[in-house]
């Protein structure tokens, strides 16, 4: 197989600051040891997000200069409606200022106090925004997702047999909808088959239960499809974009992943009294309808971006770009989450310091270790940001202990990635150095964006 190239030509380019390791352990030190409390300008390759951190294409930079700014019924508006609803095919459309936007309006509007809110997986944001309203979110990943090694194609699926007892187990009226996040990112950026989601459709329906589907990824997870399931080779991510969107009642969507922009999101359904709930919180909390806290170009940026996403030879070249660090990865020994997910690769922190407690947080170990190497900034996926506590103010661990490595769209070249596979070899070969860490300060909600940490005697 020939070199695949990035289907791309690049027309500026941002220096990248490199500052020294005792500046980076003096960095680290005044951010209390949270790489999310430090300066962007001080991470040489900063892996924190793949959300909203890629470079925009000279189309989105072009239709960027053609945004209408009028506060109702802009052209820009009309421009975005029609994209999303020839993606989707869902009537009702809602511009949001983000994803987490979308889930607030989502789930303020329809979840009440005891609610029960299904999911193969939720991530950090939809579960905050869950717990925020007095709702549980029940995630019911299928097995082969737990096990990192395992080589399963579709590892982000839902277990429909799980689906099936939650339902029997909380009842029918405690749930007001389920979600299917696609790809599963807190699963190690796995994607979700058309079998599964027309599975969990089928039950769904059974019991009068309305399907929400998260939509981050949704363009990477009709690449996956495309590849790996049968019947959708000859298909175009388009039309496999369209059947998945063919299967839910609604979804919400941060456009700063596969809308391919710095800023926006949406929240689409079908319920025509969801959504005119909906549209008078978002009036509150957003702004108006055709707008949604969003300017006219971000709008137009978002709409290119929708459709740019859906080339197929991008998805070929990001999804070479996770598999070309994996296999670096994978011959080396260090243990990854297998197969290579969409948007990032996973290192299973659990597997490389299985001597450290799972409460002494070896994800937030292996990340600081990164950032001490090489300046390279990454997130922790584990118990700090899945951990839960029970009635009794006791912490139970997450079933992962991740550390994700999330590649921004369009921004780092094949140099970048040698070396950052070089720096996660010396990280590898030395873990045997690398302490646990204990929390001595956060916030009850998402904590891991600003809790502070201290290392631990080792």
């Amino acid at each position: 197989m020939k070199t695949i190239i990035e289907p791309f030509r690049i027309k500026t380019t941002e220096p990248i600051k490199i500052i020294s390791r005792k500046e980076r352990e003096k960095a680290l030190e005044k951010a209390h040891e949270n790489v999310f409390l430090l300066d962007a300008e001080d991470c040489c390759i900063d892996l924190l997000t793949d959300s909203g951190t890629g470079a925009m294409s000279t189309r989105q930079w072009a239709a960027m200069m053609l945004g209408d700014e009028s506060y109702a019924g802009s052209r820009s508006w009309k421009h975005f409606e029609s994209t999303v609803q020839s993606i989707t095919g869902i009537r009702h459309v809602l511009p949001t200022h983000q994803g987490r936007a979308a889930e607030a309006i989502l789930t303020q509007t329809l979840i009440k106090k005891g609610d029960v809110i299904p999911n193969n997986s939720h991530f950090d944001t939809t579960r905050a925004n869950i717990e925020y309203v007095g709702g549980i979110a029940e995630n019911l990943l299928c097995e082969q997702g737990l096990d990192t090694a395992d080589q399963s194609p579709f590892k982000g699926n839902m277990d429909i047999e799980k689906l099936e007892q939650c339902i029997a187990g909380y009842g029918r009226e405690r749930i007001p909808f389920a979600m299917i996040t696609v790809t599963n990112n807190s699963g190690g950026g796995q994607p979700v088959s058309m079998a599964n989601i027309r599975a969990v459709k089928e039950v769904l329906d059974r019991h009068a239960i309305p399907l929400i589907i998260d939509a981050c990824r949704f363009a990477e997870n009709a690449y996956f499809i495309h590849e790996r399931e049968k019947g959708y080779a000859g298909k175009s991510l388009l039309e496999i974009s369209r059947e998945m969107f063919s299967l839910a009642d609604g979804a919400t969507m941060s456009c700063k992943k596969d809308g391919l922009a710095n800023i926006g999101g949406f929240l689409i359904c079908n319920n025509d009294e969801w959504a005119e709930k909906f549209k008078n919180l978002l009036i509150i909390r957003e702004g108006f309808p055709t707008y949604g806290g969003l300017a006219g170009r971000d709008l137009e940026a978002i709409s290119v971006g929708l459709m740019e996403a859906l080339e197929y030879d991008y998805q070929v070249y990001r999804q070479a770009t996770v598999r070309y660090l994996s296999q670096k990865l994978v011959d080396m020994g260090v243990p990854i989450v297998r197969p290579a997910g969409g948007h990032a690769v996973f290192l299973d922190a659990r597997k490389m310091l299985p001597d450290l407690p799972v409460l002494h947080y070896p994800g937030i170990g292996v990340i600081n270790a990164l950032y001490l190497e090489g300046g390279v900034r990454g997130v922790e996926l584990g118990s700090v940001m899945f951990g839960r506590f029970d009635d009794q103010g006791r912490e139970h661990p997450a079933p992962l202990e991740l550390v994700r490595l999330a590649f921004p769209r369009r921004v780092y070249t094949q140099s970048h990635f040698d070396y950052l596979g070089e720096i996660i070899e010396e990280v590898w070969k030395n873990r045997g150095k690398i302490p646990g860490y204990r929390i001595t300060y956060q916030s009850p909600f998402l904590r891991h964006f600003t809790c502070h940490f201290e290392k631990l005697a080792s």
